[in-house]
């Protein structure tokens, strides 16, 4: 099924950098239960498969009353945590104001929720997606400035016709990129994180590959929106992501890669190190699961 909140130019009542007015009253009974029973299921299931900065920061989200959060009280606990805001926007947006809005500390949730029928596996990146996948983790001070710096990057590579490689780079860290804490491996991924069944998959299974990150590698590979990724980049911390965004020059890689194919996530690869540690045990998972559920 096609995504529905993708637009080529602001709809009615978005302004020229793509942000809306919430409109959080108009929010219905039956969204605030949707929302309810995601975060608390989820945030239970979670214990054991995301990195700690993760469930640590599942506290800023609590700070507000349960339900659909106002973005407008969200902002005031935030902003003083982190110095970052969540600007509300009609969906997918394009590079231009996305990477502008991350350059400067703000960062863009979709003004939809999921219908009830797709509480456990939303076809395309919602509000609860952009809210619960992404907020905690803006409490990490390294993972903040590693948003910074790649929203300043994007806006470059926009100039250079490079944001491809970009965008790959943030869909196998920002969305579905694996930590290792104290010889463990979790989730910080914000794709993972709002998607229990794939967090289960990418923390638990034999079946995809692992490798730990290697940014022009990242630029090279191609990733698959239509099912669970075959291949995920292992991170040893936020700082050393960090470290390797700031001392990476990303225009060598992108004149270096510009017309090669991209790679399928089991191609190899020279210089490929596989992660070989232990996998999570499977646990037990949230109620509105079910052995059908991808998300």
């Amino acid at each position: 099924m096609a995504a529905t909140h993708i637009f080529d130019t602001p709809p009615e009542g978005a302004a020229s950098d793509w942000t809306m007015p919430q409109h959080w009253p108009a929010f219905t009974p039956d969204q605030h239960a949707t929302w309810r029973t995601l975060f608390d299921q989820q945030s239970a299931a979670l214990r054991g498969y995301a990195c700690a900065d993760f469930l640590r920061g599942l506290d800023i989200l609590r700070a507000v009353p349960p339900g659909v959060p106002d973005f407008s009280e969200l902002n005031r606990h935030l902003v003083r945590a982190t110095g970052w805001e969540i600007v509300a926007v009609p969906g997918w947006i394009p590079n231009q104001p996305f990477f502008d809005h991350l350059a400067n500390k703000r960062f863009p949730a979709a003004n939809f929720l999921r219908p009830p029928e797709q509480i456990g596996y939303s076809e395309e990146p919602d509000m609860f997606h952009d809210i619960f996948g992404h907020v905690p983790m803006l409490t990490n001070p390294a993972f903040s400035e590693f948003l910074v710096a790649y929203g300043q990057a994007g806006l470059r590579a926009e100039k250079l016709g490079a944001s491809d490689y970009l965008g790959r780079l943030w869909l196998y860290t920002t969305e579905f990129g694996l930590v290792v804490e104290q010889g463990e491996l979790r989730a910080f991924g914000g794709g993972l994180l709002s998607s229990y069944a794939e967090t289960v998959a990418a923390l638990t299974s034999p079946a995809p590959r692992r490798i730990w990150l290697d940014i022009e590698r990242v630029m090279r590979t191609r990733y698959h929106f239509d099912e669970f990724q075959r291949i995920y980049f292992v991170v040893e911390g936020f700082d050393a992501l960090l470290r390797a965004t700031e001392e990476t020059d990303f225009a060598r890689i992108y004149a270096r890669i510009a017309g090669d194919a991209a790679l399928e996530p089991e191609d190899a690869f020279p210089g490929d190190a596989a992660y070989e540690g232990p996998l999570q045990p499977v646990r037990p998972g949230p109620a509105f699961m079910t052995p059908e559920a991808r998300g």
